[in-house]
């Protein structure tokens, strides 16, 4: 038998059509002959073909090892010949196009394999898109013509150069200057991906190297920056420019991978699964999911199931769980939408496991990422418009963006820059992010729901400040959190026990062992499928929510205001994210109770007004109710005794009139006006004498 790589050109395409003619599946169905029939209908340019038939003809396979552009070419021609007999016109009209698309290659690489071995190859390599640049026509075929309209053809082929004609095709033609006729030569998209190792492919103090891909035809657009993906093509290089040497004589060059199939990969980027799409759970699975769902106390499971290495914290952790099922975002008639993403802060004393639990819930989400406040600038959390060596301005997908319709854990929340911080207010509440820099606007979608965490201001968390006090946050940020926690590190016996014997049998052989945990991939398999629902409110629910929020509004005894509608929105989400994380179509009374349970233990917890012990949402917004009046009081008292020549008023009178209004002891009273001089809300005129600023 003839080695493959004896064959002419012609022979190994009748042989590549011998195989796509008789490849029969399992199931005695010819798969490719089916989908070479379909190209038509569905207006598609390509097949795809799966390595693992290619077994059955050694003689094929060796040849992807050996020359892959010569097998590439005689699929190409092999589809068209095929295409010929059924579709002739359909076929006439995409002959230069058609081409195979590769799965399942076995020949997976890391990006840190791809060196100089590997130049001409193929290779497939796993990792995750950071950049794509705009989309771009390529050449493929230009026509040139001289000026006596003699067209000359030159075909592009290997690398970005075209060489412009020395003479005309026609003998005898002397002129030596052309132009090139556009609409006479053939273009083909074409763009640039930049792939980069995936952060858990990444060996210990090493930075992830990047490879850039180009992409051609229906590729171009099909994978977005954040996308997983495992790319199948064949390594190439190109000659690098360096300073100082005349262009094209350099003996650098760079690798580059030419595209030639995209599949996603599931979650997270395990190499066993290498299913495409990206909703990759299988129906055995979603029995399983289901059965789960079913169970009496899956509630308690999940919860469980969360981080089981930390102990206690349940609230914190079945809040989290609710973020990352998150409610169904709404449209609005007028086209307007209401966020369905929940957010939640932890703000606590430090060593209380948040870190742990933001590192965790990015783990598990179905799409989640991890950053931390120092590292963090607005543009990396946004976009950044990037000018790449072509000279290409390229927009570059930043955190919240890449984590679109997943979750985004900021840690050390409180240690970003506040010019960087104001770059999530939009993608808090109109889960957008929005970039106008060298002439690229955009508004990119950002609907990502955010955990953030931040260690209190004086290391601990003083239980005699509100929340404000304790937390450097600016107000309109914290009210744009859903659910805010403060965890604080208060010993009791019977708990620090817990933990201390939780963490040293952590730390033992036989680990932390829970039979009733679910494992993580179920976990997030769990999750992802959870997300799918979209549950109603029932009328009760509705009904315990309004009731609710009326109770809460109706708190005048020192016009307090407690609830704004926006807690009203947050708590119809958490419902609905309880429900879906359920798995009901219905959101019950139960879901809105528990819901408003969580808000209410919120409230408790950080919106204490700690002057007066009442639950006020003041708090959360800056200045508690009970401080307004008092400062409005004092103003007001002053205004008095000045009258409308400004007379200095002196402190004794001052603060006799200030005990008369029985808001104030004569020792409040002083502090008060001391906490005033200092605010430069009043000054001193003259000794022991004061007036308003």
């Amino acid at each position: 038998m003839a080695q493959a790589s004896t064959f002419t050109d012609s022979a190994l395409s009748d042989k590549v059509k011998e195989f796509l003619t008789r490849f029969k599946d399992r199931d005695g169905n010819y798969k490719y002959v089916d989908a070479i029939d379909e190209m038509m209908p569905k207006n598609a340019k390509y097949i795809i073909v799966d390595y693992n038939d290619l077994v059955i003809e050694p003689q094929i396979e060796i040849m992807f090892s050996q020359n892959p552009d010569r097998i590439f070419d005689a699929f190409a021609r092999a589809i068209k010949e095929a295409l010929q007999t059924r579709f002739p016109e359909y076929a006439e009209k995409i002959k230069d196009e058609v081409r195979v698309r590769l799965i399942n290659f076995p020949l997976e690489r890391s990006l840190r394999q791809i060196n100089a071995e590997t130049i001409g190859k193929i290779t497939s390599v796993s990792g995750m898109v950071v950049r794509a640049s705009e989309v771009k026509p390529l050449a493929k075929e230009l026509v040139f013509v001289c000026p006596d309209e003699h067209p000359t053809k030159v075909i592009q082929l290997k690398g970005m150069d075209v060489k412009i004609p020395i003479v005309c095709d026609n003998p005898s033609c002397k002129h030596r200057d052309f132009e090139l006729k556009p609409e006479a030569s053939k273009f083909i998209d074409f763009q640039i991906l930049r792939l980069q190792e995936l952060p858990e492919d990444l060996p210990p103090g090493q930075l992830p190297h990047y490879i850039d891909v180009t992409t051609r035809q229906d590729l171009v657009d099909n994978s977005r920056p954040g996308d997983r993906i495992i790319l199948t093509g064949v390594v190439r290089v190109e000659q690098e420019s360096v300073a100082g040497v005349q262009r094209g004589h350099s003996g650098l060059y760079r690798l580059r991978i030419e595209g030639n199939n995209i599949e996603f990969l599931s979650g997270r980027g395990s190499k066993t699964d290498r299913k495409i799409g990206r909703e990759e759970i299988s129906p055995e699975e979603e029995k399983l999911i289901k059965s789960l769902a079913q169970s009496s106390d899956v509630y308690q499971r999940l919860i469980d199931s969360f981080a089981p290495h930390i102990q206690g914290q349940s609230l914190i952790k079945e809040a989290i769980l609710l973020l990352i099922v998150g409610s169904n975002q709404r449209l609005l008639g007028d086209g307007s939408k209401i966020r369905g993403d929940i957010n939640v802060f932890l703000v606590g004393d430090p060593g209380t496991a948040k870190s742990e639990m933001l590192k965790f819930c990015a783990r598990i989400a179905p799409r989640g990422l991890y950053t931390s406040g120092r590292g963090s600038t607005a543009a990396g959390l946004t976009a950044a418009v990037v000018r790449d060596k072509t000279g290409i301005m390229m927009l570059e997908a930043g955190a919240v963006v890449l984590g679109d319709q997943g979750l985004v854990s900021i840690d050390e929340f409180d240690k970003m820059k506040p010019e960087d911080r104001s770059a999530l207010h939009e993608v808090m509440e109109q889960q957008s992010a929005s970039i106008a820099k060298g002439g690229i606007v955009a508004t990119l979608n950002a609907r990502t729901s955010i955990l953030a965490a931040a260690n209190p201001m004086y290391g601990k968390y003083d239980p005699f400040k509100n929340i404000t006090e304790n937390v450097n946050l600016p107000i309109p940020l914290l009210t744009r959190f859903d659910l805010i926690f403060v965890v604080r590190d208060i010993p009791t016996k019977e708990r620090d026990m817990q933990i201390a014997k939780h963490i040293i049998r952590r730390n033992t052989s036989q680990g932390t062992d829970k039979k009733s945990v679910i494992e993580v991939d179920l976990l997030t398999k769990y999750l992802s499928y959870a997300k799918r629902g979209t549950p109603e409110l029932t009328k009760e629910a509705e009904a315990k929510i309004l009731d609710y929020y009326l109770q809460m509004r109706n708190v005048e005894s020192e016009e307090m205001i407690t609830v704004t509608p926006r807690q009203l929105e947050g708590i119809v989400r958490l419902s609905t994210a309880r429900a879906r994380l359920l798995m009901k179509d219905k959101v019950e009374e139960e879901d809105a109770e528990r819901a408003i349970f969580l808000i209410q233990s919120m409230l408790q917890d950080a919106g204490v007004d700690v002057n007066t012990g009442k639950v006020d949402l003041g708090v959360l917004q800056g200045k508690p109710r009970s401080e307004v009046s008092k400062m409005q009081l004092f103003m007001d008292i002053l205004k008095g005794l000045e009258g409308d020549n400004k007379v200095p008023v002196e402190e004794k009178t001052f603060v006799k009139e200030l005990e008369k209004s029985e808001k104030f002891t004569e020792e409040e009273a002083r502090n008060y006006i001391r906490r005033m001089l200092r605010e430069a809300s009043i000054y001193e005129s003259k000794p022991g004498h004061y007036n308003r600023v």
